[in-house]
């Protein structure tokens, strides 16, 4: 190359130089012209306000998002809510069996100008045969009242208070063949108060289904307290379950329990009528049904009971041989001192109809009997009249059940 071309070259590299530090200088003066201007400021604010607002309008859209969904979220709950509780209504109704279809709904009985009065007892014989102070006949296909003695005046209702220890159980147990271990407290208390008893010992492990029919047959307070340990955690808690029942179902003007064996107690009340609303409603359960069916049972095999224990409902094989215008399906007695022999019991009448005798203040077990007898024969169509065998069985006034609480 030579040293002109070199020459050149020189000269053009630095007039090159010089355009563009020109060219910095030039922006650099019109940038800061620019800034320097008020067209800067409007145009910083702006940017300004621009960011402001895609800020805001990513929050609040983000806002109205989660609102949206929290919203959807709770109506859903909400939702779920009805239904679950919809579920459980449906699963607390007891299921529609055919023996009690026909019952009339609701637990209000009725009284009519066909609804009877029962006349009083008369040692001579020209009065009723009816020895119970009070009593009462309803039709539960009509909810009529068919006949009555003082059947709306509070009674004290003894053991008859375990029909209603039998459906709150029932109504609180899924599996009837679970266990529970007897404790010494049971028996003490049975001790202590002098409780008929279905004979467990102490540690001993029975089935639940054991202490159902043990609450209902011999009338046991340790089948009792069991069931109260087993679904409540103790009577106290179970009593309240009762009374809560009660409240269901409508009765609480004149029903109150303070224990769930029958033991006397001046605040542990009802009537007749309330005692027959208990009943039916146990009714609806077929569990309920069986035991208060049952004539006898044995208890499952245990380590101090190898062979079980056999129990019966006295009040059931007493009256299974008497002339009645049906079959009695279930029954309950009860006897304190304070308020003599009562009893409750259920007629599949041969008229298709169904009924519940309750009575209180007889004055022997098996009076309290013939007094559900005479009662349905002389209020239930197709019934007859006893008087011979009645005579001889109720002569000694027996009382071998006397000791029931």
């Amino acid at each position: 190359m030579t040293s002109s071309s070199m020459s050149d070259n020189r000269y053009n590299n630095r007039n090159r130089t010089i355009k563009r530090r020109r060219r910095k200088r030039s922006f650099r003066r019109r940038f800061w012209r620019f800034v320097k201007s008020g067209r800067f400021m409007v145009s910083l604010f702006a940017l300004l306000i621009i960011i402001i607002f895609g800020v805001t309008a990513t929050i609040a859209i983000r806002a109205v998002h989660s609102k949206l969904t929290k919203d959807k979220e709770l109506e859903e709950a909400a939702i779920e809510e009805i239904v679950e509780a919809e579920e459980e209504e449906i699963e607390e109704l007891p299921p529609v069996d055919p023996e009690v279809a026909s019952f009339a709904p609701g637990y209000a009985f009725i009284r009519n100008d066909s609804t009877q009065t029962l006349p009083e007892f008369l040692e001579d014989g020209s009065g009723s045969s009816v020895v119970s102070q009070y009593a009462l006949l309803v039709d539960v296909d009509t909810n009529e009242v068919i006949a009555e003695r003082s059947g709306s005046e509070v009674i004290n209702p003894a053991s008859m208070t375990k029909i209603l220890t039998l459906l709150v159980a029932v109504e609180n147990i899924d599996d009837y063949s679970d266990t529970y271990k007897i404790t010494d407290e049971i028996t003490q208390y049975t001790y202590d108060h002098d409780c008929s008893v279905v004979g467990f010992d102490p540690k001993e492990k029975v089935t639940v289904e054991d202490l159902l029919y043990g609450t209902i047959l011999p009338s046991g307070a340790d089948a009792v307290l069991g069931l109260c340990d087993y679904v409540a955690g103790g009577q106290e808690a179970f009593v309240e379950l009762m009374n809560e029942r009660v409240e269901e179902l409508g009765i609480s003007d004149t029903a109150h329990f303070t224990n769930a064996t029958g033991l006397y107690d001046e605040n542990h009340h009802c009537t007749c009528e309330d005692m027959a609303a208990i009943m039916k409603a146990a009714l609806q359960y077929e569990e309920c049904r069986k035991v208060l069916y049952a004539r006898t049972y044995t208890t499952s095999s245990t380590k101090q009971h190898p062979d079980g224990i056999l129990i019966s409902n006295w009040f059931m094989r007493r009256i299974e041989d008497k002339p009645l215008p049906g079959e009695i399906s279930g029954a309950k007695t009860g006897f304190v001192k304070e308020s003599g022999n009562c009893a409750a019991s259920y007629l599949v009448g041969n008229d298709g109809h169904h009924y519940i005798c309750v009575t209180g203040w007889s004055r022997s077990a098996w009076r309290c009997i013939y007094d559900h007898v005479d009662i349905y024969n002389g209020y239930v169509d197709g019934g007859e009249t006893i008087s011979a065998q009645k005579q001889e069985e109720t002569s000694g006034e027996a009382s071998e059940d006397e000791t029931e609480e």
